[in-house]
């Protein structure tokens, strides 16, 4: 493989949960520093972008996991784009283990973004000739445009997006999303299975001081979700996903 980008992260207590693996959110916070670096790497930062109205936006994405990282684990995440349009790029990512095993793998679709306007701009050619690409995949699957709704619920959570949820494109925070889905699953799935998989869209963007809906569904497959993210007062969609949970090993068995 080429043109890829490395970074090497040591688990902190901090970013472990109950059980005593790395979080979820955790690992995606962890893909999305990595991508900040590789964009500093190429001397345009997501700063430098920001002083030109400028920024990335996820569309779309898709994590698999086989197993989460234990405190004082290191890891290193190998990111890269494997595909372009004028004004979106494909980012691949795989997750290792100090032994170089593959531990977890990710997908996104990345919109190049005028803050100011709300509208997506053509990506510079100074990018795209720094960066450059290579056609591999981590995950051989398309990311799907849209995931139905579920037209019913068995939980219901509400939240409100505070100022802290904001990131510098004033829109909510993808982190949050992600802490919404897995906290409407009940606790006994949380306790004695971790996510396996996630694919989620992002439809619209939802603002500071707007109420927030997050609505589970069982899907049809055991420990298999749905789940839809919408504003309470215009019932617009934020986002959808789907999550895959699996069974935990016991601590003695990892």
């Amino acid at each position: 493989m080429e043109n890829y980008f490395d970074k090497t992260f040591e688990l902190r207590y901090s970013e472990m949960d109950k059980s005593g693996d790395t979080s979820p959110t955790t690992i995606l916070t962890l893909l999305e520093e990595t991508a900040a670096d590789h964009c500093y790497s190429i001397n345009t930062s997501l700063y430098d972008l920001k002083e030109q109205d400028l920024g990335w936006v996820l569309l779309s994405g898709i994590i698999q996991m086989e197993r989460y990282p234990i405190y004082k684990e290191k890891i290193t995440i190998r990111t890269w784009l494997s595909s372009y349009s004028f004004i979106k790029g494909v980012r691949e990512n795989i997750i290792y283990d100090e032994q170089g095993n593959v531990i977890g793998r990710a997908k996104g679709l990345w919109l190049f973004f005028d803050i100011k306007r709300r509208r997506p701009v053509q990506i510079f050619d100074s990018i795209k000739e720094q960066w450059s690409y290579c056609s591999e995949e981590s995950i051989k699957q398309t990311i799907a445009p849209n995931i139905e709704a579920p037209d019913s619920a068995s939980n219901v959570k509400k939240y409100a997006v505070n100022r802290f949820d904001i990131d510098m494109y004033q829109h909510l925070n993808n982190i949050r999303y992600l802490q919404w889905v897995i906290d409407s699953i009940d606790e006994d799935i949380v306790d004695t299975y971790y996510l396996s998989s996630i694919e989620g869209r992002f439809v619209a963007e939802a603002k500071n001081g707007e109420s927030i809906i997050s609505l589970t569904k069982k899907d049809v497959n055991d420990n298999s979700f749905i789940h839809i993210i919408k504003t309470q007062d215009s019932n617009k969609v934020c986002a959808t996903a789907k999550t895959i949970w699996k069974k935990k090993q016991p601590l003695f068995a990892r």
